[in-house]
């Protein structure tokens, strides 16, 4: 009998399994492939592998522009796909390697719930049995298609097969202009690939405030990439050597297309049926404080969670929520409010908190401050000067929200998540100094403009 049975070996699912050392608890971890799930196999690690090569090639085009002449660079495709395959597989030898140290039971195979415990089909086909005090559902997600980009594994396919793609394709198109669809964009435009960009919405990431989304999109451009917004596509014609893309009355022709269009909730044939667990459209209805559905002992964490973030470290944080309410009764409920979300395109985009719209819709008088990284030192010695930063604060209160867009603008959120998790006012925040020459200065600079007292 184990005191956790964790289906899923993703963030949320390994993130449970190694917290629950902390409490002395006995931990068996079922997963069909290899641990690590979506976001180290197929997700943010490769991905963001891809992104470094793509800066780096970028970069070296542009370094005469710093006075450095090297001629003009080429890509080395297979060396950089095994660079990319090197860093995922030495990262899952050392999870399972962790795992291991931790005394946590790895089970191969395909778990679902079976009277009240979890039933193991092996690999060949062998049932196993795991009795269990309680069970974390952590499945993870899956890439969505849309009519008429139906995947096939060639021309039409999600960001898992492209991140595997053999060989560059010169010409793509993406069809979801996400944080997935974006960073995609950048990788392939950098590197000398034609891509178009179709997004239904108005701006590039949506989700994200007008200014970024505006920013990104521009540099996007500069970079030859053709972005339409405000644009949807008909019916792919796919061919044997191309794709015919629709659109209002126009179409391009491409190799591939990559659909980015938002991910499914994997908790099909989980046997959730024969249990009280709610389930609507594949996600898992869970009491946010302890991360329990309606079926006693049965946690849910990760992607598959009814309304929260889809992002590898929210499944971190519901994981171990998870635990300490089995360990202990306690809850340890998540700060979904100063979760930070970072897009990891040129430049990155990074947010916290509410946006401008998200406070106002949500009843709060606001005040919006912002700065410029073109005035900002260290961004004009980088080249990277197409950002900014953006402050919500309620009216003579708090700061609800923040983005960035720039460089190192994922590091740099982590300033502004504290000020939004502790509600710190503008004037408590601006009281403090930044070092110069840097990039964060552009925070501290639209700091004292919140607290009323701007220096540049």
């Amino acid at each position: 009998m184990y005191d956790v049975v964790i289906i899923g070996g993703g963030p949320g699912g390994y993130a449970a399994a190694l917290y629950a050392h902390n409490f002395g608890l006995s931990v068996a971890l079922v997963e069909k492939e290899r641990i690590g799930g979506t976001c180290l196999l197929r997700g943010c690690i490769p991905a963001k592998a891809w992104l470094k090569t793509a800066e780096v090639f970028a970069h070296a085009k542009k370094a005469s522009d710093f006075g450095v002449n090297v001629g003009e660079p080429t890509l080395d495709w297979g060396a950089a796909l095994n660079r990319k395959n090197g860093i995922v597989d030495g990262l899952v030898r050392g999870l399972g390697g962790l795992l291991k140290q931790r005394n946590v039971e790895v089970v191969e195979g395909y778990g679902r719930l079976a009277d009240g415990g979890v039933e193991v089909t092996g690999k060949d086909g062998a049932l196993k049995r795991l009795e269990a005090r309680n069970v974390i559902l952590a499945t993870g997600s899956k890439p969505r298609s849309i009519p008429g980009y139906e995947f096939d594994g060639n021309r039409v396919v999600s960001s898992r097969e492209a991140l595997d793609w053999t060989e560059r394709p010169n010409r793509v198109a993406i069809v979801g202009a996400g944080a997935i669809g974006s960073e995609f964009a950048l990788i392939l435009g950098s590197i000398g690939t034609e891509v178009h960009l179709f997004e239904m919405m108005a701006q590039v990431v949506p989700e994200a405030e007008p200014e970024a989304g505006k920013s990104l999109a521009r540099e996007m451009k500069k970079k030859g990439i053709k972005v339409r917004t405000g644009v949807g596509v008909g019916p792919a014609e796919v061919h044997e050597d191309r794709v015919v893309v629709p659109f209002e009355g126009d179409y391009v022709e491409v190799d591939k297309v990559l659909v980015a269009v938002g991910r499914a909730a994997v908790t099909d044939d989980l046997g959730l049926e024969t249990t009280k667990v709610r389930v609507d459209r594949g996600f898992v209805h869970v009491d946010l404080t302890t991360m329990m559905t309606d079926e006693p002992h049965i946690y849910a964490v990760g992607d598959i969670v009814a309304g929260t973030p889809q992002l590898a470290h929210a499944g971190f944080a519901e994981g171990i929520a998870a635990i300490t309410h089995i360990a202990t009764g306690d809850v340890a409920p998540v700060d979904y409010r100063a979760i930070p979300l970072v897009v990891y395109t040129d430049p990155e985009v990074a947010s916290v908190g509410l946006t401008e719209a998200a406070a106002r819709d949500a009843g709060y008088e606001v005040e919006v401050y912002d700065h410029g990284m073109r005035g900002v030192g260290r961004a004009i010695i980088q080249g990277e000067v197409g950002g900014l930063v953006k402050i919500v604060t309620e009216v003579d209160g708090p700061i609800l929200g923040a983005t960035v867009v720039g460089p190192s603008a994922g590091e740099l959120i982590h300033e502004l998540m504290y000020a939004v998790a502790w509600e710190a006012l503008p004037a408590e925040a601006a009281a403090y100094i930044h070092a110069h020459p840097t990039i964060s200065e552009a925070i501290g600079e639209t700091l004292l403009s919140a607290a009323g007292r701007s220096l540049h």
